[in-house]
């Protein structure tokens, strides 16, 4: 037997190599972001900071709450600063501010009902993205070289009908006038 590489083989090694590589791409970036990991922890005013720029401004229109001038503003960053030094966690406050305003003060949309398609779409893609990609790659894996294929319809001979083939080509041109 010769150890020469056939164009299949040669097709199965590069997408096994393609998927080992991508494996590892999306390890390394897991890697990197779990080692981020959980800072020490922020300041008074850094909480107030976070949770204002959560939240939309009901005045200004495509502003934070953090980042909007406006005296209601103002009024709600001095409110979320009171109710921190209250003993209230983030998540109580936001939802003191969505019970008075509604979800649009919300600067991302809530995990919940319709607007938890906005969540679920990106992880959708990406499944539907991988399972196309998988199923293209085994197609492109699977598919006969040209050489493989002697037959009008594309469909590969065994050794055994190539060699018939063969045979009969051999004897037709034996048989022509010359």
């Amino acid at each position: 037997m010769t150890a020469t590489a056939t164009p299949g083989r040669v097709r199965t090694r590069l997408s096994v190599i393609l998927v080992l590589l991508a494996v590892l791409a999306a390890t390394v970036t897991l890697a990197i972001v779990a080692a981020r990991g959980q800072g020490a922890k922020p300041s008074r005013a850094q909480q107030v900071q976070q949770i204002a720029a959560g939240l939309h401004c009901p005045i200004c229109k495509d502003l934070s709450v953090a980042d909007s001038p406006a005296p209601l503003a103002q009024q709600m960053r001095e409110q979320i600063a009171q109710e921190l030094a209250a003993g209230e966690s983030a998540d109580q406050i936001r939802a003191g501010f969505v019970a008075a305003y509604g979800d649009s003060v919300l600067m991302s949309p809530p995990h919940h009902g319709l607007s938890a398609a906005v969540y679920a779409l990106p992880a959708f893609v990406i499944v539907a993205g991988l399972v196309g990609a998988v199923t293209l790659v085994r197609r492109w894996v699977r598919a006969p070289s040209p050489a493989a294929t002697d037959d009008d319809d594309g469909t590969p001979l065994s050794s055994s009908d190539r060699r018939a083939v063969h045979k009969a080509v051999a004897l037709l041109r034996e048989e022509e006038p010359a």
